[in-house]
């Protein structure tokens, strides 16, 4: 690749990126020609695998671990970027965290768990998004897309703390579009019953199929969604949608409608 093709090739930042909506997420953009950052917390297998897999579509595809929650590793994320590519067009925040317990015992979550989700969902968001403006910024246009849930306004989720982190979060998504527009948009997905092996690890076996079965009896299109429709919606809105902004996006397959 020519040093000007490099330079022109747009870039996006993919937060949680080894597995699930951010994975799908990473491959879609590469497949569109973008480079991406792969980004991980723990394991780096999951994500040098997805990476391989970005650049088997032509592109480059960087690995950087991170955890969001730390300001230092966030800055680390936007300087490797810029000095691989100098610039970042897309920043799909979507590594998140949460605790599963269960919605009536207000005693299974602590402060210190709500502290520990809303560190990741809410600050490390945050934290990342300020890393990445100023490189953002030098190619206006760009978009900001923060993953976040249905349980934001369902009141239904894996914990108490996790659905009020995402409202947090919603609330912030609309707070960052006025303070970066006009150069950069910033919108939200809200998906529903996403089918990952970080929600069937967290409900158990049991418990996922029983509520991947009640959501695909309540949802109007009778389906649950898949890491790939969560994809496309972060497509659209990070390198599309170039009139949208401040937007929280519901994609539910009719959760909330329900059934005629």
């Amino acid at each position: 690749m020519t040093p000007a093709l490099k330079e022109r090739r747009k870039v996006a930042v993919v937060t949680g990126s080894s597995s699930g909506i951010g994975a799908a997420t990473a491959r879609l953009y590469a497949r569109n020609g973008w480079n991406v950052v792969v980004n991980f917390s723990r394991k780096p297998e999951p994500a040098e695998a997805v990476a391989a897999e970005c650049r088997a579509f032509g592109v480059e595809a960087l690995v950087v671990q991170a955890d969001i929650a730390s300001e230092a590793d966030c800055r680390r994320v936007a300087t490797e970027a810029e000095a691989a590519w100098g610039r970042v067009d897309v920043l799909v925040n979507n590594a998140g965290t949460t605790k599963f317990a269960p919605l009536k015992d207000l005693d299974a979550v602590s402060a210190e768990d709500f502290h520990a989700i809303y560190d990741v969902n809410v600050v490390g968001t945050y934290q990342m998004t300020r890393a990445l403006v100023p490189l953002m910024k030098r190619t206006p246009g760009g978009g900001i897309v923060n993953v976040s849930s249905i349980a934001s306004m369902m009141g239904r989720g894996s914990s108490i703390a996790y659905m009020a982190s995402k409202g947090a979060l919603n609330a912030m998504t609309i707070a960052l579009a006025r303070a970066l527009g006009p150069e950069l948009r910033v919108n939200a997905i809200a998906p529903g019953f996403v089918e990952t092996p970080w929600l069937r690890e967290g409900l158990g076996a049991t418990g996922y199929e029983q509520a991947q079965r009640a959501y695909r009896d309540t949802a109007t299109l009778g389906a649950v969604i898949q890491p790939e429709d969560v994809a496309d919606a972060a497509w659209w809105l990070g390198a599309g949608a170039s009139k949208t902004t401040g937007e929280v996006i519901l994609l539910d397959a009719g959760v909330r409608l329900g059934r005629a």
